[in-house]
């Protein structure tokens, strides 16, 4: 098991949610590959949720949930040290419902990996709503995995971006790669009509607009650069098609997508927005969600 820093700082653990679902079992099989690169223990955690269960099935259903969590966490670290034997796993079964087991389980500088779908889902919900609430809501990265797994590595890690203000969050992908021995990509999307609604602009209008994104994203592969010297970090601006449509596509070359997710202050709802959302359902790709600094009401989130 390698040691990875980055930036003078270690990476942190990784916990992995498994609930004996296909899905999972690949989730876990990636935490490990992640830990084992990092040099880092994984922990898996299977949540029970008999804290809402308990008030009201019996004794027997009650040790039956117990039983197979303990099986499907056994099965779990089985399956993980047929491929990584040296790795540490820490087994964890939670009284908690899946949210909040994995909220408790992971510490500050964790990161939290789940598959994109659980038992408790149907084949064509694409996204489980574990995997949601988490990506939505969680003070730590997460990861949603999805794609083929076994494809071969491309040595490119991608992170979607705006400008300098990304630079905190995108500091992440910036360590990852560096984990990986990979690149970094920088990539800056933004649909044509945007500026303007409706009213297609000139094209002079638009080349304008595709200078200025390509300079916000030079200068914050600049910032990346300072303080990860040793990393190659590249840009990319895509105007021709939605944010979340060229996304999506360039999950297919890709080893693993990077967002930010903004908590707004006093609002209700998922932090990802409609963008987010659609990657998390169709990318090719793992998915990592990383938050962003909270933003007041009313804050353009641009």
């Amino acid at each position: 098991m390698a040691s990875a820093q980055a930036h003078g700082a270690a990476l942190g653990p990784v916990v992995a949610g498994i609930d004996g679902s296909a899905a999972s079992r690949a989730a876990a099989l990636w935490a490990a590959r992640t830990a084992d690169r990092r040099g880092v223990p994984l922990r898996i955690v299977h949540a029970g949720d008999l804290d809402r269960l308990a008030r009201f099935a019996s004794f027997e259903t009650v040790e039956r949930i117990r039983r197979v969590g303990g099986v499907h966490l056994a099965e779990a670290e089985e399956t993980v040290h047929e491929r990584f034997p040296y790795l540490p796993v820490e087994r964890d079964f939670s009284t908690k419902n899946p949210v909040a087991a994995l909220h408790e389980a992971a510490a500050s500088g964790d990161t939290v990996v789940v598959g994109s779908r659980g038992r408790g889902g149907f084949p064509a919900l694409l996204l489980g709503s574990v995997g949601l609430a988490l990506a939505a809501r969680s003070p730590v990265p997460v990861v949603v995995v999805r794609g083929q797994l076994d494809r071969p590595d491309t040595g490119v890690v991608a992170a979607a971006v705006r400008d300098e203000r990304d630079a905190g969050w995108v500091m992440e992908a910036a360590s990852e790669a560096e984990s990986r021995r990979a690149s970094l990509l920088l990539i800056s999307t933004w649909n044509p009509l945007s500026p303007m609604g409706h009213v297609v602009p000139m094209l002079e209008e638009l080349d304008a607009v595709t200078r200025q994104g390509q300079a916000r994203a030079n200068a914050l592969a600049d910032v990346i650069r300072r303080a990860h010297p040793s990393l190659t970090v590249s840009t990319e601006v895509d105007a021709d098609s939605g944010t979340a449509a060229a996304l999506v596509e360039n999950s297919r070359r890709v080893d693993l997508l990077v967002m930010g997710a903004r908590h707004r202050l006093m609002e209700m709802g998922s932090g990802i927005g409609h963008v987010g959302h659609t990657v998390l359902h169709h990318a090719h790709c793992p998915v990592e969600i990383v938050p962003r600094p909270p933003e007041a009401p009313g804050e353009d989130p641009s």
